[in-house]
């Protein structure tokens, strides 16, 4: 229980001398201190889930998941531990704000991807919503892309109208035929009963499109099996380049695509965006809620205890400081005073040398003149 408690005290960011002095106060730590533990855990939960959606493999997603957990840990340890209670209420406010817009942020990042697991089925229904609408709109976009297999199927069709038409006009004949050897009466018959001229006239003309019904029949099945070749040879060209866009298709499922997923959702039942909402809100109140315990608590033993810690530091730091300036000042009036007495003593030399050169080398011009 000792270490649990030692634990969260230093998830808190307090100073654990301080704090045994102040056993009051260990508590508010203790609760401090789980709240950004926790933070941490869901931190790193969440960008766990989040880089697994990304790179599709459970050891990466779990490093760098642990490594964003710690980082959110160390910060939201910083945000609390860098507040400190003041005298004045504004003044903590101030300092506090940015620290509060800083949670926010993170309690936005951290919520998001838990969102998205939490939603993962309804999200998975979406995914697959798009994917069918991009699989039909490719297979569109190719259609178009190959409109040879359109030409090409016109021309069957032509072909296979064009025997269906022969076979009308055959049939044609053979009710024609029929009629007249059994005598029924119509503007193309003659009414007579038997195989008489009329009948065998209409037999041979019968007969004869028969044969061209059967040659017809060979030759446009041999062009249609040549043309159904060709659709066949472009239908796989086709088929070949839908399989390249596949694999882009089934792998709609990252985290751009899932977040845009969630989007739609929400945007389409007012259940999913209260609930988006609600879940937002409750990251935030956990990720703030150390900062508030911070500012609404009142001032106890701790905050003192730090505060004179603090300002004994401060005045230790103002004697040294004055200590060292004054031991400063001293050796420049002494460096002063030596050098400006060493140069005048110099300055002194350099005159007395100088006029003695000049006397002596006026002596020897004078000496000169008169000799």
């Amino acid at each position: 229980m000792k270490q649990l408690t030692r634990f969260f005290w230093f998830c808190s960011g307090a100073n654990f001398s301080l704090l045994k002095r102040s056993p009051t106060e260990s508590n508010k730590y203790i609760g401090i201190g789980a709240t950004v533990f926790f933070t941490g855990v869901l931190a790193a939960l969440a960008a766990g889930y989040a880089l697994f959606t990304v790179f599709q493999s459970i050891w990466p997603a779990i490093f760098f998941g642990l490594l964003w957990g710690l980082m959110i840990f160390n910060l939201d340890r910083f945000i609390v531990s860098s507040m400190r209670k003041k005298e004045n209420a504004w003044g903590e406010w101030k300092l506090a704000i940015p620290r509060l817009v800083l949670a926010v942020l993170l309690a936005l990042v951290i919520s998001k991807p838990l969102e998205l697991k939490m939603f993962e089925r309804e999200i998975d229904r979406k995914i697959d919503e798009k994917r069918t609408g991009f699989i039909a709109e490719s297979k569109l976009n190719l259609a178009k892309g190959f409109p040879e297999i359109q030409e090409l199927e016109a021309k069957i069709d032509t072909l296979n109208a064009e025997v269906l038409d022969f076979e009308k006009y055959r049939n044609q004949l053979q009710v024609e035929y029929d009629a007249e050897r059994f005598g029924e009466k119509t503007a193309s018959t003659s009414g007579i009963v038997g195989l008489g001229t009329n009948a065998k006239k209409k037999e041979g003309q019968l007969d004869a499109a028969q044969v061209t019904l059967n040659e017809l029949r060979v030759r446009n099945q041999v062009r249609v099996d040549t043309l159904e070749a060709q659709i066949r040879g472009f239908v796989a060209l086709r088929q070949a380049e839908f399989e390249k866009q596949q694999p882009g298709i089934d792998g709609f499922d990252g985290l751009a695509a899932r977040m845009e997923a969630l989007d739609a959702l929400t945007t389409e039942s007012s259940a999913m965006s209260m609930a988006n909402v609600f879940i937002m809100l409750l990251f935030i109140a956990i990720e703030t809620a150390p900062i508030f315990v911070k500012l609404i608590s009142p001032r106890g033993p701790y905050d003192e205890y730090l505060e004179l810690h603090e300002d004994k530091v401060r005045l230790f730091k103002d004697e040294k400081w004055t200590f060292a300036r004054g031991e400063s000042e001293s050796r420049v009036g002494y460096f002063q005073d030596t050098h400006f007495y060493a140069t005048d003593l110099q300055k002194e030399k350099t005159n007395r040398k100088n006029k003695a050169q000049t006397e002596a080398e006026i002596s020897k011009i004078e000496s000169d003149f008169k000799s």
